[in-house]
C-alpha cells in the first residue's frame, strides 16, 4: 500500500485537508507525521512539526 503526502491548510485549533493522504513532513527533521498524530504546527509559516521540541527549535530561530 503506498502512502501520499497530504496537503494541509493549518489553521488556529484546527487544519483544512486540501488534498487527502496519509501524512504530512515535519518542516525541521523531514519526518513524516501520520494526520492522527499531527499536534504541533504553525499557522503563520504554515508548516508541520514532528513534536515540541522541533516546533520549539523553529520558534527559536525566528527569535534570531
Amino acid at each position: 500500500m503506498d502512502k501520499k503526502k497530504a496537503k494541509l491548510i493549518f489553521k488556529h485549533n484546527s487544519f483544512d485537508i486540501i488534498e487527502d493522504g496519509d501524512f504530512v513532513l515535519c518542516a525541521i527533521s523531514g519526518k513524516e507525521i501520520k494526520l492522527k498524530d499531527l499536534s504541533y504546527w504553525n499557522v503563520e509559516l504554515q508548516e508541520a512539526y514532528y513534536s515540541a521540541k522541533e516546533a520549539d527549535e523553529r520558534y527559536q530561530s525566528l527569535e534570531k
